[in-house]
């Protein structure tokens, strides 16, 4: 069983989708997200973007009517990506959206919104900085090759730096559900930032990419193996193959390994932070709006099975997970069945019934040692799936009993 915080920030455990926004200067070239860095951009030209970045097309609630469509409940937004780019009216630095032609706090708008319709907001800080001057570029992973022309390294000066900014995020825009910290390239230790955080935001959740351990880990693209997760988690994953920022000619995932992937970190009792590289106007593509949609549309009819706590011992079956909430199970078939029955192995109890959630329908389930696995003991054979009408969505069985499973 997952320890639970036992205080405000319990809403992570309640709150299991959400949408993860890259967005910043580099929706401009459209090409990635760290384009200053993988392009070798010097940053007297890199800077010059911010002369032309005006997103009048961005509406938060239009990205809020994508996240309910989609059956998410909160949402994280790069507020300062490695380029240093501030997207809000911050007193630290100039480099910010303030001095673009666009002149609006974009931050504090979506968070206005996010408190008016209920969704979480959680900000993401990158630590490392490739235009503040003294951030100490030194050629590491994700770092600038060395100090630019007058540039001052120093990191205790840079560490101010950030507090006062991570003190403005957690003062000026309502209540945070977290900080979602990147990129602490020196690999630095403070327990007095996070302290920080906690004394302004007692009910914000934040990550284990900063100065500390943090209260959750944070597996990215990969889906870690297991059958459930030992801690809390919450794996974060991009539409986009190539970019998590806008790219103009990205590939994407399918909807169909989108459900399989959401699905394997949810019955594992993991959450999913699912990413949208929004355009250097402000509007999300209509790609990326279309696969929220679908994903959607499927998860409102499985979303209760996800209510329901990883079961891994109830089974041995390898292509299947389990969840089970009260006398209920689910049967998640996170992996493409390849019959219209499946087996699970040392599972002796017969339901009362078993339903398919995509479609409502009743399926047939027996106790068997049938002929094939007639060496094995006793197993719960579930039969009827629509396997071949179903091909572009994971398939969740409900299985309810009278008294339990076991």
């Amino acid at each position: 069983m997952i320890e639970r915080f036992n205080d405000g920030r319990d809403w992570f455990f309640e709150r299991r989708f959400g949408l993860f926004v890259h967005w910043g200067l580099y929706a401009l070239p459209g090409w990635h997200e760290q384009t200053q860095w993988r392009q070798n951009v010097a940053r007297s030209d890199y800077v010059k973007l911010a002369e032309r970045f005006n997103p009048v097309n961005y509406d938060p609630d239009a990205w809020l009517d994508l996240v309910e469509s989609a059956g998410m409940e909160y949402l994280c937004l790069t507020t300062k990506h490695h380029d240093g780019f501030c997207l809000w009216d911050t007193k630290c630095t100039d480099f910010n959206v303030m001095r673009s032609p666009y002149g609006k706090d974009l931050v504090g708008m979506l968070a206005a919104a996010c408190h008016r319709r209920g969704v979480k907001l959680c900000l993401y800080y990158s630590v490392a900085d490739w235009h503040h001057p003294n951030y100490p570029n030194e050629g590491r992973h994700h770092e600038l090759p060395g100090p630019e022309p007058g540039d001052e390294p120093n990191w205790p000066k840079y560490i101010e730096f950030l507090k006062a900014q991570i003190r403005e995020l957690c003062t000026n825009y309502g209540e945070l559900g977290g900080i979602w910290w990147d990129m602490n390239v020196p690999g630095q230790v403070d327990p007095s930032i996070s302290a920080m955080i906690r004394e302004l935001q007692p009910n914000a959740i934040v990550n284990d990419r900063g100065f500390d351990q943090g209260d959750y880990g944070t597996p990215e693209r990969h889906i870690p193996e297991g059958r459930a997760f030992e801690k809390r988690t919450e794996a974060c994953q991009s539409l986009g193959v190539h970019s998590w920022g806008y790219k103009h000619d990205e590939d994407y995932f399918s909807d169909k390994f989108m459900m399989q992937s959401l699905d394997r970190i949810l019955a594992m009792g993991g959450n999913y932070l699912l990413n949208v590289g929004p355009k250097a106007d402000g509007t999300i593509g209509e790609q990326e709006t279309r696969a929220l949609r679908r994903l959607g549309e499927w998860y409102g009819k499985v979303k209760e099975s996800f209510a329901a706590s990883p079961a891994p011992g109830l089974t041995s079956s390898a292509d299947v997970l389990l969840t089970q909430l009260g006398r209920n199970v689910y049967v998640h078939l996170f992996r493409d069945p390849e019959a219209t029955g499946v087996v699970l192995t040392n599972f002796g109890a017969l339901p009362k019934k078993a339903m398919l959630l995509n479609t409502g329908q009743e399926l047939e389930v027996r106790l068997d040692r049938g002929a094939r696995m007639w060496h094995q003991p006793e197993y719960l054979r579930i039969r009827g799936l629509p396997v071949n009408e179903l091909l572009d969505e994971v398939m969740v069985v409900k299985l309810e009993f009278e008294g339990g499973p076991v």
